[in-house]
């Protein structure tokens, strides 16, 4: 559903279920940069287009072998991260959409984050792990591996005054918000939040 923040109207943008797939779910979304698309991934490992406005379906993007579980733009490509473990790149200017696919975790997707130049995305997995990929690098392996936590890394957010500066948060085993310089993959800091951290925001 889409919430319109003004006249407080709610409308259906996506019923995925049907006779062919009575179980089919979101299982994420983001919107696209400009606010005029929206991308959602489903529980039967597709990545959809939708234009807002017009209330209609512009694509489906298919690859993954499991549920699409987190997904995050930078400009006109669309990365989706999937129970698969694996992290696609998605062009969605043309009809070959997968332009890459990047291989570090073991475990499922459950957080991804573009830095606000592009330069960088950082995910993070079930397995307990962050990786920071360089957008530049010509092979599909991390650049980092961040390993100090100690459950699902789900909340990530980069610094909007500070180039490189990443913090991260995990579960309930966990419980940290850590912050990393992802130029040198050091850690500089952590904070015990006493809970599990499920989002965050600067």
């Amino acid at each position: 559903h889409i919430w319109n923040p003004v006249t407080s109207d709610v409308h259906l943008l996506a019923d995925l279920q049907d006779e062919a797939h009575p179980g089919r779910h979101v299982t994420a979304v983001s919107w696209m940069p400009g606010g005029s698309a929206l991308a959602i991934g489903t529980s039967d490992h597709v990545v959809q287009i939708w234009d807002v406005e017009r209330n209609k379906k512009l694509r489906s993007m298919r690859g993954h072998m499991a549920r699409v579980s987190a997904l995050s733009w930078y400009e006109h490509l669309l990365s989706s991260g999937s129970r698969d473990a694996h992290i696609f790149h998605h062009d969605v200017r043309v009809p070959m959409h997968h332009v890459k696919t990047l291989v570090g975790h073991e475990q499922e997707i459950c957080g991804l984050k573009w830095s606000l130049d592009g330069t960088q995305l950082a995910s993070g997995a079930n397995d307990n792990l962050c990786c920071i990929w360089d957008a530049a690098a010509t092979g599909d392996g991390p650049l980092h591996v961040l390993r100090e936590h100690r459950a699902a890394v789900k909340a990530l957010a980069w610094c909007p005054f500070q180039k490189n500066v990443l913090t991260t948060g995990a579960g309930t085993a966990d419980r940290n918000i850590r912050f990393y310089n992802t130029k040198d993959g050091i850690m500089l800091d952590a904070i015990d939040t006493n809970s599990q951290v499920c989002s965050l925001v600067w």
